[in-house]
């Protein structure tokens, strides 16, 4: 079967090996989708954290199932299924606890461990969820939008709440959408004006902001002439991630669903003086996939303007690279394993 391969920072090879054999417990499945996210971009770059090379890529997944045992679910060969790509050991405090999100021994398909850009892998069935109603595009979009999803369920988002967004990257503009869904009025921040732009005309998010001097007043016009209720910081930049607070109200929630790789630094003061609530969002739950399969089969979610580059697996080598650059446009990459 054909698989690709990140060997180090900027190089991936496109090969060939033997297909997995099914093991006690687990299910075989053909992957049809792979949805391009900031975590293989910065794999690729060699910026990601928690990894290591050589790297099979990929967690945003649509696949198939190809052979499987009986199992709870019910699932039979040849049912469409998302994939929960968090191998939580579901034995630590965290998981005890229902946060397989944040799971000690956390393996992510991908990351830590191999993920799906190949043809065929193996996979524990108890990390499948069956998707019958929706088509193989959306299935790959239910992992980002999860990660979006969770954001807001750690925030306590309320009907009628002002939201700000920061980076209107895929994350970003899942938060931005599910926030809209859930009664938000909700303003997305970024340095791009281009990806601005398309979030408004292609995406339906009307409120938008650039950084700048002005960027603080723009928002609290949106706003009614308040501050954000809830900031989301989407970008993983440090200067952002460090600012971003300053848009928030007093009594407000700042919720850091990006990562950078080294020390963040605030001032205290400035942070106490709001007694503000302080929250990172990492990965998704099942029930998170879940909800977002839900959200997915009601249609509110723009899927074919949302994925905004295709490529089948043999020519996604030497598009790749141009992903990493802004003028390229690409908000949510898909990957045909066909």
């Amino acid at each position: 079967m054909k698989y690709i391969v990140c060997k180090k920072p900027g190089v991936f090879e496109y090969l060939e090996k033997e297909a997995p054999k099914k093991k006690v417990g687990e299910a075989l499945v053909k992957i049809h989708r792979v949805g391009i996210c900031g975590t293989d971009l910065h794999a690729y770059s060699g910026n990601q954290a928690f990894f290591s090379y050589p790297r099979i890529l990929g967690h945003e997944l649509a696949a198939t199932v190809l052979e499987i045992e009986a199992n709870h679910q019910d699932l039979k060969v040849g049912d469409p299924v998302a994939i929960l790509p968090y191998m939580a050991c579901q034995h630590c405090q965290a998981c005890i606890q229902g946060k397989t999100n944040c799971c000690e021994n956390m393996q992510v398909l991908g990351v830590h461990t191999d993920g799906g850009m190949q043809e065929i892998i193996s996979i524990p069935s108890a990390f499948l969820l069956p998707a019958p109603h929706l088509s193989l595009d959306e299935i790959a979009l239910i992992e980002p939008l999860s990660i979006a999803f969770h954001a807001l369920r750690r925030a306590g988002l309320q009907k009628g709440e002002h939201v700000l967004v920061i980076g209107c990257g895929p994350i970003g503009v899942g938060i931005l959408k599910l926030a809209q869904a859930q009664g938000a009025t909700v303003v997305a921040m970024d340095v791009n004006a281009a990806r601005l732009q398309f979030a408004k005309k292609a995406l339906g998010i009307e409120n938008t902001v650039l950084t700048g001097t002005n960027a603080a007043d723009q928002c609290r016009d949106f706003f009614d002439g308040k501050r954000a209720d809830i900031v989301f910081d989407a970008t993983g930049n440090k200067k952002a991630l460090e600012t971003g607070h300053h848009y928030m109200s007093h009594g407000g929630r700042y919720v850091l669903v990006g990562l950078y790789k080294a020390d963040l630094t605030f001032l205290h003061p400035e942070i106490h003086t709001k007694e503000t609530s302080l929250l990172c969002s990492r990965n998704a739950t099942r029930e998170d996939f879940v909800s977002v399969m839900d959200f997915l089969a009601s249609g509110e979610f723009p899927t074919a303007n949302y994925i905004t580059h295709r490529v089948n697996k043999a020519g996604m080598i030497q598009h790749f690279e141009r992903w990493l650059l802004p003028e390229t446009g690409v908000l949510k990459a898909m990957v045909a394993f066909d």
